[in-house]
């Protein structure tokens, strides 16, 4: 059988459970490997500022290395764009580490106001702009 090799290029990977599917289904059709391509730098931490996304520990780049990602996902290779790469294609520029350009806290771990993990008891899961309050 000839080498059906397939790159799959999504723009993000978050918990690596859509990935995962995709790329078993192109398996499936006849790929023999399949390599990933993420058109942004790894998701690991969480937004508490109004998009919806996980905790930290759901996040798949939280605690796994790319190789470990690759195996969770099963893909043959698994490359992210650099944080530097993002940086240069927006803005033509290095992230100012002192006040980034952009909010980029989920590849960074960089808060423009830092969370906290207890407010008042409560446990922080997303930041309400609107209401002032915490939702939980």
């Amino acid at each position: 059988m000839k080498n059906k090799s397939i790159i799959l290029i999504d723009d993000s990977l978050v918990r690596g459970t859509t990935c995962h599917k995709i790329i078993k289904m192109l398996y499936e059709a006849g790929a023999t490997e399949v390599h990933v391509r993420i058109a942004c730098p790894q998701i690991k931490f969480p937004d508490f500022y109004g998009v919806d996304m996980p905790t930290k520990e759901e996040l798949l780049a939280h605690d796994k290395n790319i190789n470990e990602m690759s195996e969770h996902i099963k893909a043959k290779s698994l490359k992210f764009l650099s944080i530097e790469g993002l940086y240069k294609a927006l803005v033509g520029e290095k992230r100012n580490e002192s006040y980034p350009q952009f909010s980029d806290h989920y590849f960074t771990g960089d808060y423009p106001v830092k969370p906290s993990d207890n407010l008042k008891g409560l446990k922080v899961k997303q930041l309400s702009l609107l209401s002032g309050k915490s939702n939980s």
